[in-house]
């Protein structure tokens, strides 16, 4: 399972290199997480979770109490989520999750992505079994079962945990986010997360070689380039 959750990191960081794009899609994510689950992050710790990783991408403060404040407001754009599927380059599988106040508009954008790169959109579920939506939490550490343990007795269902170079990576499904941080938090204080949030990971990988590769780019930097995308998973594994 380990490292294929580090592929998005890179590919958003090469093509969501502008960093107005970056702040406004976790404006958009925050805004929308603390109008559904409260403001306070210390009861909505999904909100938390987003915060916290907002603050080491480098998001100004003032972005993130301005997306808080306008859920405090309860007025506001009022986002759906939005879940495209289908086949990028050389084949590979691609999920992409929007937040959008215009459905039909994101639908035609994200289409158009996949058209003008030779790929092709398919329907709800077409490829999101080949994926498990998973809650990843990665933290220094050495003691994988103690950590284990902790999670056992807060009967949280784990997945995976991994045990790398000092570093322990805890896989959860998506649905024990809250129970598994929360766990963890309680078992080991202080503790402070590397990586902390739910992804897509894929089941196996596709190569994605030759003349597909600058096409696959392409294809990333249209989708990142979107206003309502605010992430892309895929199963390419590209050749450099």
């Amino acid at each position: 399972m380990g490292r294929a959750y580090q592929n998005r990191k890179e590919s958003m960081a090469k093509t969501a290199a502008a960093k107005t794009k970056v702040y406004s899609k976790y404006g958009r994510e925050i805004y929308m997480c603390a109008k559904s689950g409260g403001i306070d992050p210390q009861a909505n710790l999904t909100l938390r979770g987003l915060i916290d990783r907002a603050k080491k991408d480098q998001v100004p403060s003032h972005v993130i109490e301005k997306a808080i404040d306008k859920a405090k407001g309860g007025g506001g754009e009022d986002y759906s989520p939005a879940r495209y599927e289908g086949y990028g380059p050389g084949n590979c599988m691609v999920i992409v999750d929007c937040l959008t106040d215009n459905p039909n508009r994101t639908f035609g954008d994200v289409r158009l992505a996949f058209t003008k790169t030779k790929c092709k959109i398919g329907t709800p579920g077409a490829v999101a079994h080949m994926f498990d939506h998973c809650a990843i939490f990665a933290f220094t550490g050495q003691d994988e079962e103690a950590v284990l343990e902790a999670l056992m007795e807060a009967d949280v269902d784990v997945t995976d945990i991994e045990n790398e170079d000092g570093r322990i990576t805890v896989f959860t499904p998506n649905t024990e986010y809250a129970k598994a941080k929360q766990a963890l938090e309680a078992a080991f204080e202080g503790i402070e997360f590397d990586v902390d949030e739910i992804q897509f990971l894929p089941k196996t990988t596709t190569p994605v070689e030759g003349d597909d590769v600058p096409m696959f780019e392409k294809f990333l930097d249209m989708l990142n380039e979107l206003d309502d995308v605010q992430n892309v998973y895929h199963n390419a594994e590209v050749s450099d």
